[in-house]
């Protein structure tokens, strides 16, 4: 065992550079099909595969040069074959299909080239809505590679000018890695790693803080010495991040796997990952951790209700390491990026039943993976189906009674991620009649949702994805509409280019927002949801108009405001 150990550390120290065995074989995709997106120098802001709130990362986020108008270009020949605008989200963003099975998107746009934008106006006025997403017939708008398609922008939920790129397979719509791709992005640098974590896999990993360990690293190669746990089976995460030749951004990794006494148990690649499964990087994180403002912890294992997705284990194997023999276990943990970078992490673990547990033994119902877990009461029900938790937990029930209003309801906590919607159920108590303005919040700490209730036998129900604090409100109160800028002190328009109102509503929630001008449905944005705008164009030409506004929140309460104007 010391001798195995030794030429572990030889191999690590004296030879950073040699090319350690990969098990998780990368797919082989063609190379020089695409071309860079945007017109700017490829430099990344975020790669596909980085941690994100709930989500991982789905694409490439090209720089722009810190600057709206960038031309975007279509990356190969096809056509364009969808069309999606939305408040958060993507903001403005196309599709276009190639002819070699694959769709290319382009998301946080402004405006598109010009006969394209036209026929989105065109869409929008038909249906009278501006959010759209809708299928484009494929002889309408064919495209050359580095045609000019849009100008990049800041839309939908991005937090500065850039441009979103994605690769999907077009029949699947699995999103695939763009730098598998070939694009020529200059990467010569190695995965960072900033601490390991050592879980005892006999306990839910919602129930226990995990060991934390600091790494050295040395010739390129990174160590933590010789780990004594008292527990007998465990499983690893690890804080890395990666960053592209001559770039400070904390990126993404690509891939990671795991030997024990140099056997492969387990790992991880960040490719061919569907929007439908994006959640699941809460089981690839210590969501516990980091929801309590802990840093990202990767997995180097699958939880056991996580039986899809990124991981890969060994034959019979489950990812954890049995330390019931009490030898000391000597553990490789080597970290890529998609150009093919390695960092390792070396280090040794043995049982020793001298070391003390950080684990609390913990009480309640046990709700297990891979299992319909129920709840329910006199007052409150709900059911997690077989995929909604990734570990094990013991379910912790309390009512809370408020100084005003009804009930609050604690469903657990937070602190455990779920994967599906699940369906909660409360009893209204004190019968309320008014039952189509009922709606359910949810809450923790600071973060609320509100939800439109459906009632049945006096049961109400809402759909969630988060545990929480759950409560019934009567909400009566309408939106209020508020005018921006000079719309309250005069009704001469005419120096204005554009018009913006802000709503607000108690719930937090706009169900509609509808103008009228003249008689005639008029188109006002919303991006990123905070204000509703209209760009005078030829639907209001000069001349006296009457502006009706109408806005619904989740209850149905209905606010109304009427401006008459000259311009």
């Amino acid at each position: 065992m010391k001798k195995h150990a030794l030429l572990l550390l030889w191999l690590g120290l004296v030879c950073p550079k040699i090319n350690f065995a990969q098990h998780l074989q990368d797919p082989r995709y063609p190379q020089g099909y695409f071309q860079w997106p945007v017109d700017t120098k490829p430099l990344l802001v975020a790669n596909f595969g980085e941690l994100r709130p709930n989500h991982y990362h789905m694409g490439l986020d090209c720089k722009t040069e810190e600057r709206e108008n960038i031309p975007v270009l279509a990356a190969a020949e096809g056509y364009i074959a969808k069309v999606k605008i939305e408040p958060l989200g993507f903001g403005r963003a196309l599709y276009i299909n190639h002819p070699n099975g694959l769709t290319t998107l382009y998301a946080h746009l402004n405006d598109f080239f010009p006969a394209l934008e036209q026929y989105v106006e065109q869409q929008q006025y038909q249906q009278k809505q501006w959010k759209l997403f809708i299928d484009i017939p494929p002889t309408l708008f064919p495209v050359q590679k580095g045609d000019f398609i849009a100008y990049s922008g800041n839309t939908g939920a991005s937090q500065g000018p850039h441009l979103h790129f994605e690769i999907r397979d077009t029949q699947t719509d699995k999103v695939l890695n763009p730098l598998l791709f070939g694009f020529q992005i200059a990467d010569d640098v190695a995965p960072d790693v900033f601490r390991l974590a050592v879980y005892d896999r006999n306990r839910s990993t919602y129930e226990q803080q995990p060991r934390l360990y600091p790494v050295k690293k040395s010739n390129g190669n990174y160590t933590a010495g010789m780990i004594r746990t008292a527990a007998t089976k465990v499983i690893f995460a690890v804080t890395t991040t990666d960053r592209s030749s001559g770039s400070s951004n904390q990126n993404g990794i690509y891939k990671g796997e795991l030997t024990n006494n140099g056997h492969w148990i387990s790992g991880f690649l960040m490719d061919s990952i569907s929007y439908d499964e994006t959640r699941s990087l809460n089981a690839h994180i210590d969501y516990s951790t980091r929801s309590n403002g802990g840093p990202f912890l990767q997995y180097l294992s699958p939880l056991p209700g996580y039986t899809k997705g990124i991981y890969q284990t060994a034959s019979g194997e489950d990812g954890s390491i049995d330390l019931t023999d009490n030898q000391p276990h000597d553990i490789t943990i080597t970290l890529w990026d998609a150009h093919n970078n390695p960092s390792v992490l070396q280090f040794s673990i043995v049982h020793d039943s001298l070391a003390v547990s950080n684990v609390p033994t913990i009480s309640g119902p046990l709700f297990k993976p891979n299992h319909v877990n129920v709840f329910e009461n006199e007052v409150v029900s709900f059911y997690l189906n077989e995929e909604a938790i990734f570990d094990s937990f013991h379910f912790a029930y309390q009512v809370i009674k408020p100084a005003v209003g009804k009930p609050i309801y604690q469903l657990h906590h937070k602190q455990v991620p779920l994967y599906k919607y699940f369906s909660v159920k409360i009893k209204d108590a004190f019968a309320i009649k008014d039952t189509g303005r009922i709606i359910m919040k949810r809450s923790w700490n600071n973060k609320t949702e509100f939800k439109k209730t459906v009632v049945a036998n006096d049961w109400y129900s809402a759909s969630f994805r988060s545990l929480g604090q759950f409560q019934l409100i009567l909400d009566t109160i309408a939106p209020v509409i508020r005018p921006i800028g000079r719309l309250n002190n005069s009704s001469n328009w005419s120096g204005l280019k554009s018009i913006a109102f802000a709503v607000s509503d108690n719930t937090e929630e706009i169900g509609t927002f509808n103008a009228i001008l003249d008689g005639q449905w008029l188109c006002f944005s919303n991006d990123k949801g905070k204000v509703f705008r209209y760009s005078f164009d030829e639907h209001c030409p000069p001349g006296e108009h009457s502006l009706e506004l109408t806005v619904t929140d989740l209850a149905g309460n209905i606010a109304t405001k009427t401006f008459y104007f000259t311009r």
